[in-house]
């Protein structure tokens, strides 16, 4: 799977993603090409922004250079890859919306905007003619996409088969199944004057799900009432 990054600052990448197992992946499993966008721009100066229409503060970068290394990354695909513009604007990013790209196994690109934005008139393009995504990753601005970038492809490409080295991770976590997971103990059986609870030391494994079942619901309920309530809802 090709995963392509564009943005005006290319060192960023690969940073976390040439880590653990999805470092290990890659090249294996899936490829990573970053593209800058400055060198779409058409002028000596390889200029990629402008000041905004109507004024106010920052920059906006400018619709034909961003059109332009869409282009050129599109061009590298042979099926029709997710589009992905990482923004406020966007639908808020979940295990759900992880899953649904990782489908595609023609692959990913990232458009990652600066500054006070991109012209809207390239994203209404590619939203009409390539059905480009707008994902969020919360309620809150950060400097620039590439970091939520990295936070899509890691949480989307776990799905990918062969990146985990036990799949069955993947739908025995929190959100797989609407709820938080519940809590995790190793050795020793007691650290710090606490135990291990009794019933994941009795190898009775029907117990053991049942436990974990009702603190999953437990913790959901107690710190995340909106998924408790979606949760619950799934169940009528």
């Amino acid at each position: 799977m090709l995963v392509t990054i564009l943005t005006l600052f290319p060192e960023i990448f690969p940073g976390a993603l040439s880590h653990s197992l999805l470092g290990k992946a890659l090249g294996r499993l899936w490829d990573l090409k970053v593209v800058n966008i400055r060198d779409f721009a058409t002028d000596k100066h390889r200029t990629v922004d402008d000041t905004p229409y109507g004024g106010g503060a920052g920059m906006v970068m400018k619709p034909d250079v961003v059109n332009n290394a869409l282009k050129y990354a599109l061009s590298g695909y042979s099926g029709m890859p997710e589009i992905i513009h990482m923004t406020p604007h966007g639908k808020i990013f979940n295990h759900s919306i992880a899953k649904q790209i990782s489908a595609n196994s023609a692959g990913m690109i990232f458009l990652c905007g600066r500054y006070e934005g991109i012209d809207q008139r390239v994203i209404d393009y590619w939203k009409l003619n390539y059905n480009m995504r707008e994902i969020s990753i919360g309620d809150y601005v950060l400097f620039g996409g590439e970091i939520p970038a990295m936070v899509v492809i890691e949480a989307s490409l776990r799905f990918s088969k062969g990146v985990m080295h036990n799949e069955n991770s993947v739908e025995d976590e929190s959100f797989a199944n609407g709820l938080l997971e519940y809590p995790q103990y190793t050795r020793p059986a007691s650290w710090n004057n606490m135990a291990v609870p009794d019933v994941l030391l009795s190898g009775n494994h029907e117990d053991i799900s049942t436990w974990r079942t009702f603190r999953s619901e437990q913790i959901t309920q107690s710190v995340r009432p909106d998924l408790w309530e979606t949760y619950q809802k799934s169940r009528t």
